[in-house]
């Protein structure tokens, strides 16, 4: 080879090709990793706590009935944990602890600040009575008849049920009529004890509270009937301005016939109403919510059979001055609004294309990066056979024009390997082919000059004599 002229081996590719493969691969790896995650929470059942009480309360085994329902689901987005507790107070405290993620609470109440209403589980009256036996003497002393709420002063009330709730509204009711609660005497006994207690207790009237056809108040009241004589119902006249003064309740009226028979009570009687709500923390996820909220009114009618109380749940108000403001999901549901799996996920769908956009466009860059190696070595062999050639015609030597040969063998193997992993493009690749095919054709020239020399004829007949010697 002439002076200063030095060969240039091609670059192993395994390295480039290597890591140019580990990058591909990695990245397809973490592409399907994140679809696969994403789509798993997406579809994945959730898990509501749900606060519920007392025990052996019609609400529980509603609730109860409800996460059953719900559990047993092929295709749920929504399952049900009830959380039981010591009735509505002790659920809201529940849910505003954070505790639980639903709750069964009293409209009446104090509402916590983090719950939002999802549905009306169901609407309760107040029904207030004498008995028969107020009517005639009680104890020794001649009983007045009673027959309006604000004839009750200096009279003993049996309220059903042990909650203080229903006591702070009998003296609301007491204290519309401008009868002092401290002038009346309050006796409490538990629900499930209510009909032996009424039987037993010389009360001058009860107040019981639940639903228009709840089974413990038509029993309570059927106790207090004796001898054949039927009960006075004591209507709330004032039911509007306790409503106006007090949003958590409504004015109502109880139908005639609906306490246990056709004359209880025989005429509509006014009352005021309030509901118990289903609530779900301020937090929690509005595509959640909605889902539980189809999913509930979707089942209830399947409970009716067995839970009467299920086939009452109603949506929730969703106006925006309601006593107990709507959770979004549930005012998605109710209002027909309801965002589908696109609607709800297109954001992320959308940044994780631009994301996956961007990734590929780094693995563009990246893997450009890896070839430049290979495209800067492949320049510089040929700059080399543009050197060769330069020689080749000039040379002296068929030996050393040999080796330019086996150089330039080498050079197209490292060519062609660098098209097939895309380092060049293919004008590279033809002008490569240009100036090969020069190249040949410049060492092909030069060897057939230098064996046409005189010197070299000579030398050529000696090689063949030498060669026939042998």
């Amino acid at each position: 080879m002439t002076d200063g002229s030095a060969s240039i081996s091609p670059k192993p590719l395994r390295s480039a090709k290597r890591r140019l493969m580990f990058v591909l691969i990695a990245g397809a790896l973490a592409i399907i990793g994140a679809t696969i995650a994403g789509y798993y929470f997406a579809v994945r059942p959730v898990t509501l706590r749900i606060a519920v009480g007392p025990a052996s309360s019609d609400d529980l085994k509603v609730v109860q009935a409800l996460a059953q329902a719900f559990n047993n689901q092929q295709h749920t987005q929504v399952k049900l944990r009830p959380v039981q507790t010591d009735g509505a107070t002790a659920s809201a405290q529940t849910l505003a602890d954070g505790k639980a993620d639903l709750a069964i609470i009293r409209g009446d109440l104090e509402v916590p600040k983090n719950a939002q209403a999802v549905a009306v589980l169901r609407k309760n009256v107040v029904v207030m009575w004498v008995p028969p036996a107020a009517k005639g003497k009680v104890k020794g002393r001649k009983a007045a008849k009673i027959t309006k709420i604000a004839q009750l002063a200096g009279r003993k009330i049996g309220v059903v049920g042990r909650t203080p709730a229903n006591v702070n509204l009998l003296k609301l009711i007491l204290q519309q009529y401008g009868v002092d609660p401290m002038k009346v005497e309050i006796v409490q006994f538990p629900a499930n004890e209510a009909v032996e207690a009424i039987k037993n207790l010389k009360a001058d009237a009860y107040l019981a509270v639940g639903p228009a056809n709840s089974k413990l108040t038509i029993d309570a009241i059927t106790a207090s009937a004796k001898d054949g004589g039927e009960p006075t119902f004591l209507p709330i006249d004032a039911s509007e301005a306790i409503a106006q003064n007090h949003p958590a309740y409504e004015a109502a009226e109880i139908p005639a016939g609906s306490l246990g028979s056709a004359d209880r009570p025989d005429d509509e009687v006014k009352t005021i109403s309030f509901s118990h709500h289903i609530v779900a923390r301020k937090g929690l996820s509005d595509a959640t919510v909605a889902a539980f909220t189809r999913q509930l009114f979707a089942i209830r009618q399947s409970l009716k059979n067995d839970f009467p109380l299920a086939a009452k749940i109603e949506t929730p108000d969703t106006d925006k001055d309601a006593t107990i403001p709507v959770h979004p999901g549930a005012a998605a549901f109710v209002d027909g609004e309801e965002k589908t799996f696109l609607d709800r996920y297109s954001d992320y769908i959308w940044w994780s294309l631009m994301a996956f956009s961007a990734m590929g466009s780094a693995g563009a860059w990246f893997a450009g990066y890896l070839k430049q190696d290979e495209r800067n070595t492949n320049t510089s062999q040929r700059e080399r056979l543009l050197e060769m050639l330069k020689t080749a015609r000039q040379s002296d030597s068929t030996d050393e024009l040999d080796q330019m040969q086996a150089e330039a063998d080498d050079i197209l193997r490292h060519t062609l390997d660098c098209f097939e992993h895309g380092a060049i493009e293919e004008g590279t690749l033809t002008a490569f082919n240009i100036a090969l095919e020069q190249f040949h054709n410049a060492v092909a020239d030069r060897k057939a000059l230098l064996l046409s020399m005189p010197q070299n004829l000579q030398r050529t007949a000696s090689q063949f004599r030498a060669a026939g010697t042998a």
